[in-house]
Order: C-alpha cells, then sequence, then structure tokens
C-alpha cells in the first residue's frame, strides 16, 4: 500500500490506533484534527484544542519546544521526541511526548505518547526509595539504642551463637567478671568463662532454652573466681540463625533483692492492719492507698471510694489544713499531731490527729496517720477535766472591775491563745498561720506586736 497516497484525515485516524495521541498541524501552527487512542486522553479536552494554536495547548515552559517541533524538516535524518505538558481541566498538567514528521499539503504530524503511566512509575520508584532510606534510619536508630543500653547495663550481658556456643557480643559488665578482663572475650567459647564441673550444666541450659524457646536459668561458677553467678539465657532468632541472650547475676545480689521483696510484703501488711488511720498521698494531695483503720475512721466500705481523690476534701479546713500540712511536709519532711477535724461520708465531723513523712523513694510521697481523738486515754480525758474553769475567774471580776474592761482583757487574752495556738500548728509558718486564722499577714503581724509575740526588729510583712 502507498502511503503517500493516504488522506492526512485519513492517516491520523491510523495513527491514533497506535498511538496515544495524533495531531494534523497545518502551517501556521494550528491543530486541525485529532485522534486519541486511550479513553484518558480524550478526558483532557483534546478535541477541543482543533482551531487552535499548537502551542496555546501548552504550558509556559513547553511553547520553545513546539516552536522546535513546528520546524522539523523533511530531510531531517532523525526524529527527536520532545517532552510537552498539556494543561488539563482538572488544573494539573499532562505530561506528552510528541514526534512530528511532514505531510503533503505544508502539513505536519504529530505523534504523541502519554508519560503518566511512566511518570506514575518514578514516582512510585520515588516513594518506594525514599520509604526505604525512612526504613534504614529507623534501623540505625534502633541499633543505635540497642548499643547505648546493652553497653551501659551495669549486669553482664552476652550474645551467644546458638550452634557453635561462641560469644558474638560482651557488653562491659561481663568484661569485669573475668579475671582476665583485659583479654578480648569475642570469639571464645562460651562454655569455658565456667569452672569445668559446670560447663556441662551450663551446656544443657543453652539447649533446653533453644528447645523450649523459654528462659532458662541455672547457677555456675565463674572461671577462676569463686563467686557463684545465676545463668540465664532466652533465645531468639536473628538473619545468621539462632543466638543466646545470656545473663549473669551474682547469687548474693538475687538474695538481697529476695530479702528486700520480703521485707516490702511485711511492711505492706503491717501497714495495712495499722492501729491508726494510714493514707498514702502523692505529693499533690491526691490519695493512692488506705488502710482499714482509715476507711473505718471516714465512715467508707470500700478503698475506691477515696482513692484518686484529694486529700483535703475529708479536711474541715480543706485547703488551709493542707496548704499547712504539703508545707510543712517539703520544708522539714515530718509533721507530728498536727490537730485538725475530719468529715466523715455521713457528714459528721471528728477531731483526729494527724502526722506524716516525707517518703522521697520510689518516688516523692507522703505516709500520714490519721489518729481519732476521741480515742484518747482517759487519764488525758480525767485530766482535762482537771483544769480550772475559766468562767469562774470572770465571775469573780463582776463588781470589781467594769464589765468594759473585762470584756476587753477577755478577748484579748483569747485573740492571744489563738494565735500562738496558730502558730503552733504551722510550726511558726505566719503565712499559714494568718490564712488559718482568716487575717491577712499585715493584720496579723500587728496583732503578733501587740501582744509581745513579735519583736520590733522583725521585718514589715508590707516591705517584702
Amino acid at each position: 500500500m502507498n502511503i503517500e497516497q493516504l488522506e492526512p484525515h485519513t492517516f491520523s485516524r491510523l495513527l491514533g490506533m497506535v498511538s496515544d495521541v495524533s495531531l494534523i498541524i497545518n502551517s501556521q501552527g494550528v491543530v486541525e484534527d485529532v485522534s486519541t487512542g486511550q479513553d484518558m486522553m480524550a478526558s483532557l479536552g483534546c478535541q477541543a484544542w482543533i482551531g487552535k494554536r499548537w502551542k496555546d495547548t501548552v504550558t509556559v515552559e513547553s511553547k520553545l519546544k513546539i516552536q522546535d517541533l513546528l520546524q522539523v524538516q523533511a530531510d531531517t535524518p532523525s526524529l527527536l521526541w520532545r517532552h510537552v505538558n498539556h494543561p488539563t481541566p482538572s488544573g494539573g498538567e499532562a505530561a506528552i511526548q510528541y514526534i512530528t514528521v511532514n505531510l503533503k499539503g505544508h502539513k505536519l504530524l504529530a505523534v504523541g505518547r502519554n508519560m503518566e503511566r511512566l511518570a506514575e512509575l518514578q514516582r512510585r520508584l520515588v516513594e518506594t526509595q525514599q520509604s526505604v532510606e525512612r526504613d534504614y534510619l529507623r534501623l540505625r536508630h534502633i541499633e543505635a539504642r540497642y548499643r547505648v543500653l546493652f553497653e551501659s547495663s551495669p549486669e553482664a550481658v552476652m550474645v551467644v551463637d546458638a550452634h557453635s556456643f561462641r560469644l558474638l557480643e560482651v557488653n562491659v559488665g561481663a568484661q569485669a567478671l573475668f579475671k582476665d578482663a583485659g583479654k578480648r572475650l569475642v570469639g571464645r567459647d562460651f562454655r569455658e568463662c565456667f569452672e569445668l564441673g559446670n560447663q556441662g550444666e551450663v551446656q544443657a541450659l543453652l539447649r533446653t532454652a533453644l528447645a523450649t524457646g523459654r528462659i532458662e536459668m541455672c547457677s555456675a561458677s565463674m572461671f577462676g573466681s569463686a563467686s557463684v553467678m545465676t545463668v540465664s539465657a532466652t533465645v531468639f532468632r536473628q538473619e545468621g540463625g539462632a543466638q543466646f541472650l545470656v545473663r549473669l547475676t551474682p547469687q548474693e545480689s538475687s538474695a538481697a533483692v529476695g530479702l528486700e521483696s520480703d521485707v516490702s510484703a511485711v511492711l505492706s501488711q503491717a501497714m495495712a492492719h495499722f492501729p491508726d488511720g494510714w493514707l498514702l498521698t502523692d505529693t499533690s494531695g491526691t490519695v493512692k492507698s488506705v488502710n482499714e483503720e482509715g476507711m473505718a475512721l471516714l465512715g467508707l466500705t470500700a478503698a475506691s471510694q477515696v482513692i484518686g481523690q484529694p486529700l483535703e476534701r475529708w479536711l474541715v479546713r480543706g485547703a488551709v489544713d493542707w496548704g499547712v500540712l504539703n508545707t510543712s511536709l517539703k520544708q522539714q519532711l515530718t509533721v507530728r499531731n498536727f490537730a485538725t477535724e475530719v468529715t466523715t461520708l455521713s457528714g459528721m465531723t471528728l477531731p483526729v490527729e494527724i502526722s506524716a513523712v516525707y517518703l522521697a523513694k520510689p518516688e516523692p510521697l507522703f505516709a500520714v496517720f490519721v489518729r481519732d481523738m476521741n480515742r484518747r486515754m482517759q487519764g488525758t480525758s480525767l485530766a482535762a477535766q482537771a483544769l480550772p474553769n475559766p468562767y469562774l475567774e470572770l465571775s469573780q471580776l463582776v463588781g470589781r472591775r467594769p464589765i468594759k474592761d473585762i470584756v476587753g482583757e477577755t478577748v484579748d487574752t483569747i485573740e492571744r491563745m489563738c494565735i500562738e495556738a496558730a502558730l503552733e500548728l504551722t510550726h511558726n509558718n505566719r503565712a499559714s498561720a494568718a490564712e488559718m486564722l482568716g487575717l491577712s499577714r499585715q493584720s496579723l503581724y500587728v496583732k503578733l506586736r501587740r501582744f509581745g509575740i513579735l519583736s520590733d526588729n522583725d521585718p514589715d510583712p508590707s516591705a517584702l
């Protein structure tokens, strides 16, 4: 078949079946016909290009490339593909590669290939490469953290090959256990680190751990040392095969931990049955634990009724009493015989005496002991009843002095007693005493000077 005898329109249709897009361009660079071979190319609105200049259908940076494509000569030895971008109706860009060939009648045929698939593959390649780089960076960070933990662990930790029993990695703690601490341990047989009589038991330990996949433990004596170690081994899988993570712990240390655990259990049981109320709070006053007597004192039926709540909720003076306790505990670490009142769950008011201590470990906590004042010794009650009646002394002054003087002296005496009691309760913390008495700091200092409790040399609070 003579292709030169084909009409340009027919030839364009034929190319449209084998290419993504083909255009017939006249000598003025105007698109006369468009043929597409993909639905996606048709969705770009290619048919709207008919009647427009070809360079007006591309983006700004592609206009020079269109001019080069329009200047193709018939005797050009080789055709060059040029990459241009067309704006899409959705606001994006479509990448197409074109070549142009001369046709009869001073017309050009532009054949285009859609580069979207290639661009999508390139985009996926870039995303995959970025994902691989992120994974590699994350693995490097994990390895760095593992290395820091491995080397800084105070325990003796070793990594042993499961087949040859050779040491692959040893931390500083393990190196210091051996008599020849300066000698390189990596590469040695792990069994040689123990006395000859214990090597068989260590080998059986490793084989059992490999078979069961659980943590296995045994006791063995180190080579050249009388110390007995607790050997624990667990198996994990690596690319090169199975490996053991082995930890060596002195048995004296294990005994000390066991003794400490026993002491903690005894103390916990003792505090649970303590005859006085006992509460454990954090430094903000939130109750963490309470014993049975503490629940009975507050009229509770379950510990959940007080755990998680602020202690000041159960104090009659609320934030005032808690402020005094909190400040005293942080400054003096202990508080003894702090007299106050608590409100029970039923709404009753109960006089109590609070002693508390600041615990720094394992975290900052307050241990608060609450004693019911109604259960004081009978002798104390009898002694209180034997105190002189102040009203009897006042009645003896009637007729001897004017009532105005009697009332004034009585008010002064009561006011002085209240201030002294507040200072004693707050351990001479004048700011807390003023808050407890409902006075400003300046008014409290005026009354202290009036009653001779404060000297004139003490600083004025208004000047602070």
